[in-house]
């Protein structure tokens, strides 16, 4: 009796709750200025990075702009000095702790504090189990999920100190649902939502409300990394759509960003949906994109 009463009153709160998610249907949230803001962008030498670093040179943010390309990073570089930004570039192996806690040490000592940390950088191998190879494997887990905490563990501490920053964590609509021949990139997409709800649910404990989330979660990007993607009814997407999406994400402090907004209600599909019938809807969908196959090699 007495938890059923615990419980009946979180109803008010889950009325208010749905109440004011409607209202913000019609009443955007006010965008927050990041001007002056000292952020980081992981794997900003190309695609989502590079866009992104653009948006924010356009707010005037101070820009500390990490990728394993020199000279992508300085073409990165160049351009957002010219949007008229202040910017400090660094050559940075994302697979590598020890290069990410040095590289840490130079920006805090040559640039200061960051206040917003985009975890970007990312890879990903089109294969099955067997056609990756191990080191692919482990690099896939070491930028795509283990930066995230070498990074974030980092720059975090001056953040908790002024109660103020935002973290950003680029994952993928393949950290909510599977997709065959990417088993090492869905499954280290999934570890980056679980890192990013973690992290989220660690700041509410501490009482660190100044200190925001946010997770990027689109479906196929015509980027290159993936070669020919296609679905029946979900569109490959830009990279300018995708960041325009993102920059609103950060700039309104919502915690889960999905590209296209449809995609949430496909993850709560998974969760409710009988398992046969989730299986019939994917072979609807019918997700393609060029693929290496080494299963039907060790099956001969």
């Amino acid at each position: 009796m007495h938890v059923f009463l615990e419980l009946l009153r979180l109803l008010p709160i889950l009325i208010f709750s749905i109440l004011e998610s409607f209202v913000k249907l019609f009443i955007p949230k006010k965008r927050k200025s990041v001007s002056g803001e000292t952020v980081l962008i992981t794997g900003a030498g190309h695609g989502i990075g590079r866009l992104t670093a653009y948006e924010f040179a356009k707010l005037k943010s101070k820009l500390v702009l990490w990728d394993i390309n020199k000279h992508g990073i300085e073409e990165t570089g160049a351009e957002c000095k010219k949007l008229g930004a202040r910017v400090h570039t660094y050559v940075v192996d994302c697979s590598k702790k020890e290069d990410i806690y040095d590289c840490a040490k130079k920006v805090k000592a040559e640039v200061g504090d960051v206040s917003i940390l985009v975890n970007n950088a990312g890879v990903v191998y089109t294969a099955d189990l067997f056609a990756t190879q191990d080191p692919q494997i482990e690099k896939t887990f070491e930028v795509n999920v283990l930066a995230h905490f070498w990074t974030t563990k980092a720059f975090l501490p001056a953040m908790l100190k002024n109660n103020h920053g935002h973290i950003v964590t680029v994952a993928s609509a393949a950290g909510h649902t599977v997709v065959p021949f990417l088993l090492a990139y869905c499954s280290s997409k999934f570890a980056a939502v679980g890192f990013h709800r973690g992290l989220t649910a660690e700041m509410r404990a501490l009482g660190k409300y100044g200190i925001k989330t946010s997770c990027l979660c689109p479906n196929f990007i015509n980027t290159g990394f993936i070669k020919n993607p296609s679905t029946r009814f979900l569109p490959t997407l830009e990279p300018e759509e995708v960041v325009n999406k993102l920059m609103k994400g950060i700039l309104t402090e919502q915690e889960m960003i999905f590209v296209p907004s449809s995609l949430s209600f496909v993850t709560l599909l998974e969760r409710i949906l009988p398992e046969r019938f989730q299986n019939a809807l994917k072979s609807l969908i019918n997700v393609k994109f060029d693929a290496v196959i080494g299963l039907k090699n060790k099956a001969q």
